[in-house]
């Protein structure tokens, strides 16, 4: 966790390190497995290798990667001074380095913030959110952004990412050992790996959706008591998913690339509940909602 003024939050920061420790442990256990099935400690560490270099990959890169996928391009301070003007209060309220601004053209209304580290992150927003939200709003969503950055979520992700690509690797490397065994029971063998594959998968697979979730509604709550504006947030998440949903289908596939990484999925493909990356905006307006009431309880 970067130090920065953002309030920690215990209890989902608990529930993220449960969620990790169960991907970790999934980890562990496959490459056990392998290790069994393949009786080769070397062939496995070497694919185990390949799929962290893959994640190391996909976070060094991860900022670029984004704003390819968004079509979003860098902005100076004299390009876009309000934009950066926000930015700029809002770190030195959270005391953390100020990241690089971007603006994608996309008519959507979102923002997403990406980088390997604070230092290389960026935080980008889309022309269409910049129509649709007045100034309160956008500083709050500003500030949740910000928050992924502070808690280096990228990083977090990635690293949790890594799990699914070693299995992934790791039980292809169990099936091309069974195949080249060449006895009665390479069938088998095989068909054991694919249903173990798809097993570790789809468990992954949901897991990383859960973690997303938590830290949507982490950088939901940390960005609220930055601003002390949890009701420009929430007016802001209705106003963007409502445009959302309005928003041509043209653009929504442009930016499905990237929207894991946006402050609304741009593109859930219908995907709810366990399967989705973002948690419901019900959920995230009640979470608003007790921020706002007890911010408005009386001292003492």
């Amino acid at each position: 966790m970067a130090t920065s003024r953002f309030i920690k939050d215990t209890g989902l920061t608990a529930r993220m390190t449960l969620t990790m420790f169960l991907l970790g442990g999934l980890y562990v256990g496959l490459v056990v497995a392998v290790l069994v099935f393949v009786r080769s400690a070397g062939g496995a560490v070497v694919v185990a290798v390949v799929a962290v270099a893959i994640a190391f990959w996909q976070w060094w890169t991860s900022d670029t990667v984004a704003m390819r996928a968004m079509r979003a391009r860098e902005v100076t301070p004299e390009q876009a001074p309000e934009l950066h003007g926000m930015v700029d209060r809002l770190c030195a309220l959270a005391d953390m380095p100020k990241p690089r601004v971007g603006i994608a053209d996309l008519s959507v209304p979102n923002a997403f913030a990406t980088g390997r580290s604070p230092d290389r992150a960026v935080v980008c927003v889309t022309t269409g959110i910049l129509q649709t939200l007045d100034a309160e709003e956008l500083e709050a969503v500003l500030a949740h952004e910000l928050s992924h950055v502070a808690h280096r979520d990228v990083l977090v992700m990635t690293v949790a990412s890594s799990a699914g690509i070693a299995a992934g690797l790791l039980m292809r490397f169990a099936q091309i050992g069974g195949m080249r065994r060449g006895n009665g029971r390479t069938l088998p063998a095989v068909l054991v790996a694919l249903l173990v594959s798809l097993v570790v998968y789809a468990v992954s697979f949901l897991l990383l959706r859960l973690l997303s979730r938590y830290r949507e509604l982490s950088a939901d709550r940390a960005g609220a008591y930055l601003t002390l504006k949890p009701g420009a947030l929430a007016s802001a998440l209705q106003k963007i998913s409502g445009q959302g949903a309005a928003t041509p289908t043209a653009d929504l596939r442009s930016s499905g690339a990237a929207s894991a990484l946006c402050i609304v999925p741009a593109l859930d493909g219908g995907l709810s509940g366990l399967m989705a990356t973002h948690p419901p905006l019900q959920q995230r307006l009640e979470q608003l909602a007790r921020i706002q009431a007890e911010l408005s309880r009386p001292a003492g």
